[in-house]
């Protein structure tokens, strides 16, 4: 999650990880004043549910590890932070681009407008007939009969994939 952040914001990171182990970390825990402690059920699922950093993910990467007594790295740290670039921003990390206002309204209107004027065509055509198609100067061929239930899930599929994918029309 934090490195889709780090992408959707478009900013360098790195993983700072702490090598302990599971005995340490509850040592660590006691030690603590006694507000800020976890309860011991607690630490021992977060430590059973605790993922260690791979150097082979790349969401893991840069990874430094630092051990109880280390030294941070901070010509590293600091290089991978401020003198790498961010990683690219794919289609699940931007953000959509805003529609007008009343571009969902008018969607909504003109494709019930299609489903109506579907189903009254379809009342009187026979396969081979032109239907003219409202709201365009299309026109398709008439194949088969199609059920109000079918245009129906088309046309929310066909909205929802229009609000995933928005065309820019600047």
């Amino acid at each position: 999650e934090l490195y889709c952040v780090t992408k959707s914001c478009r900013t360098p990171h790195c993983v700072i990880y702490c090598v302990t182990d599971a005995e340490t970390s509850r040592q660590w825990n006691v030690t603590r004043n006694e507000s800020e402690q976890y309860p011991h059920t607690l630490i021992d699922e977060l430590i059973m549910r605790f993922e260690c950093p791979s150097p082979n993910n790349r969401w893991d990467k840069p990874l430094f590890s630092v051990l109880k007594d280390d030294q941070l790295n901070m010509v590293d740290i600091s290089d991978a932070l401020f003198e790498h670039k961010a990683p690219p921003p794919n289609q699940s990390t931007q953000s959509q681009p805003l529609s007008s206002t009343n571009f969902l309204y008018e969607l909504d209107k003109t494709t019930q407008d299609v489903i109506t004027s579907l189903i009254a065509s379809q009342k009187t055509a026979v396969p081979g007939d032109k239907i003219k198609i409202p709201h365009t100067k299309e026109e398709f061929i008439f194949n088969r009969s199609v059920n109000l239930a079918e245009l129906q899930r088309n046309r929310r599929q066909f909205i929802i994939y229009t609000k995933m994918h928005p065309v820019d029309d600047t």
